[in-house]
This record gives C-alpha cells, structure tokens and sequence, in this order.
C-alpha cells in the first residue's frame, strides 16, 4: 500500500520561504504524476503545481507561477515544493497526491499547514 507524508509546513512571514517534502512509501512505489494541492477554509481545494516523474514536466497555477519551484527526488521517492516570495493568501493546508494516468489522483497525503501572516 502506497502512503504519502507531507512535511515542512509551519508559519512564515509575508515574503518568506518554505519548504514542503511529500515522501512516499510503499513497496514497489510508481506514479506518474504527482502534484502539490491546497484547501484555504471556506474555500475549495485548488491544485498547486504537479511535476511529470519520467521527464519532469511541471504545471503551475498562475498565482504561484515564478514564486513555487516543484522537483522530485527519484531515488527517494519524494516530491517537494520550494515556496518563495509568500503571500497571506498562500495560507491553505496542503496535500500531495500521486495519478497514475495524468488524470485522476488516487493516494492523497494526510495534509501540511502553511500559515503566512502579514
């Protein structure tokens, strides 16, 4: 069974770095695609960013585009999101998730809180 852990979520100032790693385990781990997701409360859950795991191709949402830096660590099975110049409004919880088609996201990580303040 394949498990996704988020980590390195915390509080950081308006302008501020963070840094989130998503490790998966699980025996013979494989995915596709995995991606960066986040839910502000009240408010639906948006993707982030995902990263292609052969070639890595990367989508970013425009209001993280040129700020958030996705990449993946093959050997350790780990997808991580650098997040620059934060905003207030980066504040969400966030989740990683693995598709294995480019389509649907079938593991989700237990979630990461991400709180900016200004």
């Amino acid at each position: 069974q394949v498990r996704l852990v988020e980590s390195g979520g915390g509080l950081a100032q308006a302008g501020g770095s963070l840094r989130l790693s998503c490790a998966a385990s699980g025996r013979a781990f494989s995915t596709y695609v995995m991606g960066w997701f986040r839910q502000a409360p009240g408010k639906e859950r948006e993707i982030v960013a995902t990263i292609r795991w052969t070639d890595e191709n990367t989508y970013y949402a425009a209001s993280v585009k040129g700020r958030f830096t996705i990449s993946r660590d093959n050997a350790k099975n780990t997808v991580y999101l650098q997040m620059n110049s934060l905003k207030p409004e980066d504040t969400a919880v966030y989740f990683c998730a693995r598709s294995l088609s480019g389509g649907g996201y079938d593991v989700w990580g237990q979630g990461t809180q991400v709180t900016v303040s200004s």
